[in-house]
């Protein structure tokens, strides 16, 4: 048996015991249009191309425990790669599940039955735009656009709208430079520190789309991170998110480790900021954007 065929043989073989596991404890109900052995065959398809920041296949460099971790992780909150809700980021040995914004809305919809939709949208310069508080909830009231002002360069803000089934909504709302805060702490480094996006960069040409995915992935970490943690995907939501944090400090800290002193408390600090003031900062996915990739 080939190396390829035994690390899949252990790893699907892994997870799927844990996941009968916890059916059989009563502990996780997958949804009925969900498929573990259709999202376990296009996690595996994905895998075989995933490498890390030098090249390297992930399969060969990351450790079968945390392949299969990742696997269970994505199997509990019912996300499938070929429905661009997830992706696997080889950070050393490690290997990371990390949700795009269809996966966070997909789980934010899981553990909050009355959610009806989630969406995002970008506010141009020019556009008519209001939103007012009640009770520290942010309503949007007003917005129209024009045709005219509808330019990458003149966008000025985002906001997410969660839709609830009663007819209530709430919004997250972030200028365009707390976005960018929130990109300059990708590992990939779409924002030089000058506050300019790098030309080329993903971020660059899917500017839009974008700003989209960092301000609801803010709408969506509140909701998750307040459900209870009894909640088996709850609870594996956020270790994900926990878990990927890590990840992208201490790569963030070996990679400077030669070249600058790193205040690491503030590091940990900033990793830990809800949602985009963090983001769950997903990697610069290839061309063409898949969602449309945690900003």
């Amino acid at each position: 048996m080939s190396s390829l065929a035994l690390i899949k043989k252990d790893t699907v073989d892994v997870v799927a015991a844990k996941i009968r596991q916890f059916q059989e404890h009563g502990e996780l109900q997958l949804p009925p249009n969900y498929s573990v052995e259709n999202a376990m065959k296009s996690a595996w398809l994905e895998l075989q191309e995933a490498t890390d920041k030098d090249g390297n296949l992930a399969l060969g460099v990351c450790t079968r425990d945390s392949i299969a971790n990742a696997l269970l992780k994505m199997v509990v909150q019912g996300l499938n790669p070929a429905k661009n809700q997830c992706y696997f980021v080889a950070y050393g040995k490690k290997l990371v599940l990390m949700r795009s914004y269809f996966g966070s809305i997909h789980v934010a919809k899981s553990v909050d039955q009355n959610i009806e939709d989630i969406f995002g949208e970008v506010v141009y310069e020019g556009d008519e735009f209001e939103f007012e508080k009640k009770r520290g909830k942010t309503i949007i009231t007003v917005h129209k656009q024009k045709l005219a002002n509808m330019k990458k360069e003149n966008i000025i803000a985002a906001y997410a709208t969660v839709l609830y089934k009663d007819g209530r909504e709430e919004s997250a709302v972030m200028t365009v430079d707390e976005i960018k805060q929130a990109w300059k702490q990708s590992p990939v480094h779409p924002v030089d520190v000058s506050g300019k996006i790098k030309a080329g960069s993903t971020h660059d040409k899917f500017t839009t789309e974008m700003c989209k995915r960092t301000v609801i992935n803010r709408a969506c970490k509140p909701i998750i991170n307040s459900s209870d943690d009894s909640n088996l995907v709850v609870r594996i939501a956020k270790e994900t998110d926990a878990e990927l944090a890590e990840a992208e400090v201490a790569q963030e800290i070996e990679e400077n480790a030669n070249t600058e002193i790193i205040d690491i408390e503030a590091t940990v600090i900033e990793a830990e900021q809800p949602d985009e003031a963090q983001p769950q900062p997903e990697p610069e996915p290839s061309e063409p954007v898949k969602d449309g990739a945690p900003f």
